[in-house]
């Protein structure tokens, strides 16, 4: 798959599935703008390693989910690139809890950075990429907002929430030649479930009819494909990438 000329924005590109979604696009061509809000270090070692590889990056910061910082952010991008062709929606945070017991600021977080901000980075993108007739847009949701979790509410709602949004957006960009999809992970062996307990890991790996965990990776290599030429026909669908827990 060959990215060559296109320039990409994958945002939490600092770490986990963000990093490795990052490593995959500048590893095919793409010029990739690597995002991240407070971990400067992870996000320029992100750069870094892809420049190792042959090829471009750089590291923006910015929030999110501040209006004013991601129109600055965006408007700084396309001045520097003169075009965006990739948006890779990733940044996501969790506040787990009881939502009996879930604190209002909990739940306002969580529906800022993982779902606002989504629709703040599409909002974003799409004027010049209906001006381009062509782009890809692609929000990493998440297998708990197809099949909830206790503990997990407001997660739960921005995931499912974002699968909307990508139908919503897929519908109003298709004429222009532009495709929105989403990949929905199950449970990736990251820096957040590498913390859980061995008999929490246990009991998931019991649900899952692979039995084992995913890799950043496998969440990459399905990115790869909504965002190549393979995919051109391929519009409003969520990708499940999850072992078989989901189905």
């Amino acid at each position: 798959m060959h990215l060559k000329g296109k320039v990409a924005v994958v945002t939490g590109g600092s770490r986990g599935i963000g990093k490795e979604i990052a490593l995959r696009l500048g590893a095919a061509g793409a010029y990739v703008y690597v995002n991240y809000r407070s971990r400067s270090d992870a996000a320029e070692a992100t750069v870094a390693e892809i420049m190792a590889a042959g090829g471009q990056a750089r590291a923006v910061p910015f929030n999110v989910a501040d209006t004013a910082g991601v129109e600055a952010a965006f408007a700084a991008i396309l001045a520097e690139a003169g075009r965006l062709d990739i948006l890779v929606n990733n940044a996501g945070i969790t506040r787990d809890g009881l939502l009996m017991k879930m604190k209002e600021a909990d739940w306002d977080d969580v529906l800022a950075i993982n779902l606002k901000g989504a629709f703040l980075c599409m909002k974003a993108v799409c004027r010049p990429m209906m001006k381009q007739r062509s782009g890809r847009i692609i929000t990493i949701t998440s297998v708990i907002g197809f099949a909830g979790n206790a503990g997990q509410a407001n997660y739960a709602a921005a995931k499912a929430g974002l699968m909307g949004l990508t139908r919503s957006m897929a519908r109003e960009l298709a004429s222009r030649g532009i495709t929105v999809n989403a990949v929905a992970p199950g449970y990736i062996d990251t820096d957040m479930t590498r913390d859980l307990d061995e008999t929490v890991k246990e009991k998931i790996r019991a649900e899952i009819p692979m039995g084992t965990l995913g890799t950043p990776a496998d969440v990459a290599g399905a990115v790869m494909f909504l965002v190549s030429d393979d995919a051109r026909y391929v519009t409003g669908q969520g990708l499940h990438v999850n072992g078989g827990m989901y189905m």
